[in-house]
């Protein structure tokens, strides 16, 4: 058995540290776990790190060493010496995490034995350590914490109100602070977000005292969470579960940053703008654009997307759009009409950040997609004409053409309504505008599907 009698230096951990990482050295150096913990509270900080990183070796994938480590309370010990430091420094920081990480993947008394040790104060200390490098094993350990028999319940200790959530807080700020979008971090945040429906929670945590809020109240801790679970959803949305209520407060918030903002100033630039009020809208619509195209696998439960509809999603978004100016197409073709006599053109909003326009058009367009009450409602709001509109090239919005064509198909799409008034819309100059009219836009039933569909006639 190695037994160390004072006289062990770096040079012996290193050769003890290079062995650990087969799988043959951990099993032959198995005797060593009980020494080196036994001598992590008077290790200087060098050796400690050394330590740490050996113990993170011994317990990768060695179901012995994970054992032995629970049972010689080991997390304990590790947290304890790692923050019996005066500074912690983020490289001894991450060993420990990834230590920690290892033995929680052992299995549930694995991860209670970890969560005990670590939870709520180190956590938040860990928390406060902004650099990326312990940012990911942290979130690891979180994640792997919070999955099988008794992961709900430490969810639910997570997101406490004054244990758990001041965690999450320092997690997330740490993280837009450092623009880190490793994917422990983004896929633990989407299941405590959407999965774990805690979104509310954490979103009103998220106050704005890091000194980067703007005057609408939010935080760019605010626009980073946003823009992390857009990201989760739009890359892998068959892998997740939405609910009714996730949706919901995404469209609240939609709501809250369209009333508060300033849409006077044209935008320049693409999401993340860096104007945290903005950002958070932007990332709204991107979100509730992939809610309306979410579907549950089961087919006895309701679409998130229905819940939507019915809070009024199409009225307001059909609001939103009419309150814009009109693409860049459409206005130039009225200033060669009548000048710069548009007085109508005073008072319109502009697009806060490039491709709203677009967001916009897209929801309704997931929104039409098979459901004649959209198709209905749309015609019954006298918004036909307005998405005829947006079928044109927009400086400032990639793709508007291409989703206002989708959004008129779905919106025409067996519904002889609709067919009807785009026909009668032909027959009405000037209602049509000009650079509709130049596209030759007509609707056209396709012979082989009997579906509507607009096309160009020039």
């Amino acid at each position: 058995m190695w037994r160390d009698e004072g006289v062990e230096d770096e040079e012996t951990l290193s050769a003890l540290l290079e062995a650990s990482k087969t799988r043959e050295g951990r099993a032959a150096l198995s005797d060593a776990l009980a020494d080196t913990l036994h001598l992590l509270p008077a290790s200087p900080a060098p050796l400690l790190l050394l330590r740490l990183r050996l113990l993170r070796n011994l317990l990768a994938g060695d179901a012995l060493n994970q054992g032995t480590f629970v049972l010689l309370s080991g997390p304990a010990a590790v947290v304890s010496a790692a923050l019996a430091l005066p500074a912690l420094p983020p490289d001894l920081a991450r060993a420990a995490l990834q230590a920690l990480g290892n033995a929680a993947l052992g299995g549930d008394r694995h991860r209670e034995a970890v969560w005990d040790a670590l939870f709520p104060g180190a956590l938040r200390e860990l928390a406060r350590v902004r650099d990326a490098g312990v940012l990911d094993p942290l979130c690891m350990v979180l994640d792997t914490c919070c999955s099988g028999d008794g992961g709900r319940g430490r969810v639910e200790e997570l997101c406490h109100e004054d244990l758990g959530l001041p965690v999450l807080v320092e997690l997330v700020a740490t993280a837009s602070r450092l623009g880190h979008k490793e994917e422990w971090l983004e896929w633990l945040l989407f299941k405590i977000c959407v999965e774990e429906e805690k979104f509310e929670a954490l979103f009103a945590a998220l106050d704005s005292t890091d000194g980067g809020e703007s005057g609408d109240g939010f935080s760019a801790k605010h626009a980073f969470l946003m823009g992390t679970l857009s990201k989760c959803l739009t890359e892998r949305p068959e892998e997740v579960s939405i609910s009714n209520s996730f949706a919901l407060h995404v469209f609240n918030i939609l709501k809250h940053a369209a009333e508060t903002l300033d849409f006077t100033c044209r935008g320049s630039s693409a999401l993340p703008t860096g104007c945290p009020g903005i950002d958070v809208l932007g990332y709204s619509l991107v979100l509730l654009k992939d809610i309306c195209a979410w579907e549950p696998s089961s087919s006895e439960t309701e679409a998130p997307v229905d819940s939507l509809l019915q809070a009024g999603l199409v009225k307001r978004l059909l609001k939103y759009l009419g309150e814009l100016e009109p693409p860049s197409t459409i206005r130039k073709a009225m200033a060669k009409e009548q000048g710069d006599q548009q007085p109508a053109l005073a008072t319109a909003k502009v697009c806060p950040y490039n491709g709203y326009r677009r967001d916009l058009v897209a929801v309704i367009a997931n929104c039409l997609h098979g459901r004649k009450q959209v198709q209905d409602e749309v015609r019954q709001l006298n918004g036909i004409m307005l998405l005829l509109q947006q079928c044109v090239i927009d400086e400032g919005n990639a793709y508007l053409r291409e989703w206002g064509l989708l959004a008129v198909r779905y919106l025409l799409e067996e519904n002889e309504e609709n067919q009807k008034e785009v026909s009668e819309l032909q027959m009405q100059e000037p209602i049509l505008t000009p650079e509709v009219a130049e596209l030759g836009l007509r609707v056209e039933i396709d012979k082989k599907t009997g579906h509507p569909k607009l096309v160009n006639s020039s």
